[in-house]
């Protein structure tokens, strides 16, 4: 996950916070969400210290990233703060693999990422089978989600968790938070580390970037 503080007053850019959280299996569930939750709140209590704006904080991440992403912008809002200006997630883990959805049957292989390696994943992720009903484990199990920050989601059109990423945009969307979903056509997951090799890509990034400067540019 990556924590984006916009930069202080009199200063371009923003500050990037990459969070080096604890990876399973050596630390399973909820390590990982503990480790960004508490990483956003020491960005927002000492963004003034390293030139950024506590009022002005966005978190992103990929595939598992974004899924700490969502479950730590839900923790935020359900423990009262700090508020985030926007969630940033490229073809991100929302739900478990059970039921699966329809992009985990039909692109189940051939396509990178399979859906034996997501259960492989979740199975070496969880200590139990109930803990995916934890929303910081599955974030689309949250009991709202309203009050949410602002989210752009991009997905891949040949990826297992297109579905679930997508339908994660649609429960924001009808819970009121603005929020714009992206499905990459002919892109399959992981695709933005082929930002200097393919030109459709250099095209998301700039739009997410693009994204970003406009949630930057809004002030409380």
């Amino acid at each position: 996950m990556t924590i984006f503080a916009g930069a202080s007053t009199g200063v371009r850019g923003c500050i990037v916070v990459s969070v080096d959280y604890r990876l399973a299996p050596e630390h399973k569930f909820p390590a990982g969400p503990d480790d960004c939750l508490a990483a956003t709140r020491w960005v927002a209590t000492n963004a003034g210290q390293i030139g950024g704006d506590p009022a002005r904080i966005a978190i992103a991440g990929d595939s598992a990233g974004g899924c700490l992403a969502a479950a730590t912008a839900l923790q935020l809002r359900d423990d009262g703060g700090p508020g985030l200006c926007g969630q940033l997630l490229f073809y991100p883990v929302t739900d478990h693999y059970a039921p699966p959805t329809r992009s985990y049957v039909e692109l189940a292989n051939g396509y990178g990422l399979t859906q034996s390696g997501m259960q492989w994943f979740w199975n070496h992720y969880l200590t139990e089978a109930g803990e995916a009903d934890d929303p910081r484990a599955a974030p689309m199990r949250a009991h709202s989600f309203a009050q949410l920050p602002t989210a752009c989601i991009f997905t891949a059109e040949f990826d297992v968790l297109r579905d679930e990423g997508e339908a994660y945009g649609q429960r924001l969307q009808l819970a009121g938070v603005a929020t714009v979903v992206h499905r990459c056509e002919g892109m399959n997951h992981g695709f933005i580390r082929w930002v200097d090799e393919i030109e459709a890509v250099a095209r998301t990034i700039d739009s997410a970037c693009a994204w970003l400067r406009e949630r930057f540019a809004i002030r409380p």
